[in-house]
């Protein structure tokens, strides 16, 4: 049946001498494979519309085995990301984190906003690192393994001081703290940091203005959480970590 879905390219590659095989994340249908005759061709309508990071409108035939793009217009081809390699690393690895944690087919209208809101933040600020965190902890949740970041993982207490446990999953109060010695402990404010960015939204975000010492906090501690609980290599975060070291 053909048809027209709204959707982000989060992966291409190469099938075949002229095809490709693109990964799609849509509002209508979730994450899907498709198949683009062409595509490889320099002259091929298809080409643009199916490079990394495009958004695009796409008319496809959806099959219950692999689908087949027919046509599409490109509606934001997100070229301020593609013109800097920064903002290139930031939305190559949210794409890739999506493509590794999101099952195929599952429709899920909100984490596609928040996608689509981080990459246009990307695209148009120069900070996008904590936006990424953002995104992070709500795609992380939709996966099965989000942190307990609004009370103890443990007893279920909600009230400050907090410390952060890998090994625990999550926020420990000061009665369960030594469950894990390991424990970070965290200002009161670094652990209301971690409650906001996992439950609102970038859209109800202004002005992000956070201290550089609580950014790097808050990534080394999300580094260590998906290193323990993804499951998944990433190619992109090695590029990302590369560029932190460098500032």
């Amino acid at each position: 049946m053909l048809e027209k879905i709204d959707g982000i390219i989060i992966k291409a590659q190469d099938y075949g001498e002229t095809h490709k095989l693109v990964t799609i994340f849509s509002k209508k249908i979730g994450k899907f494979t498709a198949l683009a005759r062409g595509a490889k061709k320099t002259k091929s309508r298809m080409a643009a519309v199916t490079q990394p990071f495009i958004q695009a409108q796409f008319f496809v035939y959806v099959n219950t085995g692999l689908s087949t793009i027919q046509q599409g217009e490109i509606i934001d081809s997100f070229r301020a990301i593609r013109e800097d390699i920064i903002k290139t690393a930031y939305a190559a690895y949210i794409t890739e984190l999506t493509d590794k944690l999101l099952d195929s087919n599952v429709t899920d209208p909100p984490l596609y906003e928040q996608f689509h809101q981080t990459l246009t933040w990307i695209s148009k600020n120069e900070a996008a690192e904590i936006p990424v965190i953002m995104y992070e902890l709500k795609l992380y949740e939709k996966a099965g393994f989000a942190p307990t970041v609004d009370r103890c993982a443990n007893c279920g207490n909600p009230n400050y001081p907090f410390a952060f446990s890998i090994a625990e999953g999550g926020m420990l109060c000061q009665r369960c703290r030594h469950l894990d010695a390991d424990a970070v402990g965290l200002s009161d404010s670094l652990a209301k940091l971690f409650r906001l960015f996992s439950t609102v939204g970038l859209e109800r975000i202004g002005s992000i203005s956070i201290k550089p010492e609580n950014k790097q906090a808050l990534r080394q501690i999300l580094n260590a959480y998906y290193d323990r609980y993804g499951g998944f290599y990433l190619k992109s975060r090695k590029f990302l970590d590369q560029l932190d070291r460098l500032k």
